[in-house]
Formats: C-alpha cells, structure tokens, sequence
C-alpha cells in the first residue's frame, strides 16, 4: 500500500500558549484617575446703536485650528462661580460686566492622555460696565483674538453646540416671543 492512499488527516497547528499574566494584562482595560474641574464664564452683553453685541473670543483647539466662543475659565479655590465668571471674562477681553442672571450648566467628560476629566462649566448672561475689548491681558495666552459681535448672529460663529443652545437660552430670555430653544441641535430657530 503506497502511503498517498493512506487515510491521513492534517492537524490544524494551534496557536503558541501565552503565559497567563501576559493575557491578562493585555485584556484589561486601562484605569485612568478621574478628575473633576469647574469653570465659568458667559455672554456678555452691549448695546451699540441699539444693537445687542456679544463678546467672543478666539483660541486654537488641539488641533491647531481657531474656534470662537464664550469667554470662560477655571474657577479658583474658594472662589464662587459668579466671582469666577467675572474675573475670567476680564482677563480674557479686557472688559467688565455685572452678572444678570445664570443661564446654564454645561456638563461633559473628555479624556487626555493621562486621565479622565468630568467638567462643568457655569454660564452666566452679564451686562458690559466698563473696558475695552482686547486679549493683551488674558494671564495664560488662551485667547487670540476677542471682538464683539452681533447677539443675533453669534450662535452661527461658536464652534460649541452646548454655547449655542447657552445663546439660545439668552435669546428666549431676552426675547421671548421672537425666539424658541431647539433642544435637538442646541441652537435656536
């Protein structure tokens, strides 16, 4: 009998076993330290002419690229919210306001390279009291640019849905038989 007309079966190889501690380690997922930050900051608002202007300003994204939008930043220890929210605006356009009213609290996670961060951002509507717009001053370089601009026009400059639906909330307040809050795409119609 030749061995080609043997009844013989191929054994499928079987993959290398890996040592336990090596599988284990790569099926877990990374644990990254959670941590919490608040900022504030907001619309501030000046009338031109009869025409209601926000201030703005600008700063590059991790990605290089300039994005518009609302004056804010990290709240200090023991410092409010509020007094946060002034100060941060100051320091970023150069101008004061005086808070109106709170318009809202914008909530999100987003991770860095090193941990997971859970920040909220208080936003309040302030009315303009005093300065000039500019960003010579602003302590940490953030902002490249700051300039005012038209109430009714902002929300279509603002890189952010969550500051867009925060203009929408102004303008229902401000104005509210003229304008309605879109929850689905955080704008205003």
């Amino acid at each position: 009998m030749h061995p080609s007309d043997k009844d013989t079966k191929m054994a499928i190889p079987r993959p290398p076993r890996r040592h336990p501690a090596v599988l284990s380690a790569r099926t877990q997922t990374r644990q990254y330290p959670v941590v919490d930050e608040r900022s504030a900051g907001g619309l501030v608002l000046k009338i031109e002419g009869g025409r209601p202007l926000v201030a703005v300003i600008a700063r590059r994204n991790r990605a290089g690229k300039i994005e518009w939008c609302l004056p804010k930043g990290h709240i200090e220890p023991n410092e409010s919210a509020q007094t946060a929210a002034v100060r941060e605006i100051a320091e970023e356009t150069g101008i004061t306001g005086k808070i109106v009213v709170p318009l809202a609290d914008i909530d999100y996670w987003f991770s860095s390279l090193d941990r997971r961060v859970h920040k909220v951002v208080f936003h309040y509507l302030l009315e303009y009291v005093s300065g000039e717009i500019t960003v010579e001053n602003d302590p940490d370089h953030e902002a490249e640019d700051a300039a005012w601009y038209p109430l009714k026009d902002v929300a279509n400059i603002l890189a952010y849905p969550n500051e867009r639906r925060v203009v929408g909330i102004a303008m229902q307040m401000l104005y509210p038989d003229s304008y309605e809050v879109d929850d689905r795409y955080g704008d205003y119609a």
